[in-house]
C-alpha cells in the first residue's frame, strides 16, 4: 500500500513543484503509459484521463504531512500547488524505489503548460487506435480546445522523446 504513495511523492519530488491538480494527473498518466509502474486507474472525462484513486491518495499524503498542498488564487479559480515536506523526504527515505528516469521525465512534463499536456495525455489514452481515429477522437471530445493538426503531430513527436527518455537511464 504505502508503495504506491511513495511513487507518488517520489513523482513530485523529482518535477520539483507541479502546479495544478489537472496538470498532476496528466504527468502521473502520462508516466504510467511510458511504462513506469504506477498503479492507479484511469478513465476519461471531461479533461482527459482522470483518476479519482490518484485524487484520493494525494489528498491522504496530504493529510499525513507528506506533501504540501498551496492553495493560490487567480483570475477568478484556484489553483494548487504540490511539492514535498520534510516528512515525506523522510518517508521517501524508507521505500526503495528503481525509477532513475522518471525523473528527467518529470522534470520535461512539468515544464509544459497543462493544455498540452492534456493533448498529450488524451493521444496515450486513446493509443489503441489508429492516428487518424485518435485526431478523430481529439477533434469530437475536445472540440471546446481546438487542437490544431500541427499540435497534435506536436504531442506525437513529444511522446516518441519521452519514450526514448524513459529508456535511456
Amino acid at each position: 500500500m504505502f508503495k504506491d504513495h511513495a511513487k507518488i511523492i517520489n513523482a513530485i519530488s523529482a518535477a520539483g513543484e507541479v502546479t495544478g491538480r489537472k496538470k498532476l494527473q496528466k504527468i502521473i498518466f502520462i508516466a504510467k503509459k511510458l511504462s513506469f509502474p504506477f498503479q492507479e486507474k484511469f478513465s476519461f472525462h471531461f479533461y482527459g484521463p482522470y483518476s479519482e484513486e490518484l485524487t484520493l491518495r494525494i489528498e491522504e499524503l496530504c493529510n499525513m504531512g507528506y506533501l504540501s498542498e498551496v492553495r493560490e488564487k487567480k483570475a477568478g479559480y484556484y489553483q494548487y500547488c504540490y511539492s514535498i515536506t520534510d516528512p515525506g523526504m523522510d518517508f521517501l527515505t524508507m521505500h526503495e524505489l528503481d525509477m532513475p528516469a522518471l525523473g528527467d521525465c518529470l522534470l520535461d512534463m512539468n515544464a509544459q503548460n497543462a493544455r498540452f499536456l492534456e493533448l498529450v495525455s488524451t493521444v496515450l489514452y486513446f493509443d489503441a487506435l489508429e492516428r487518424d481515429e485518435v485526431v478523430e477522437k481529439i477533434a469530437t471530445l475536445k472540440s471546446k480546445q481546438k487542437y490544431t493538426h500541427e499540435e497534435i503531430d506536436q504531442a506525437y513527436a513529444y511522446i516518441d522523446q519521452l519514450k526514448e527518455k524513459a529508456k535511456v537511464n
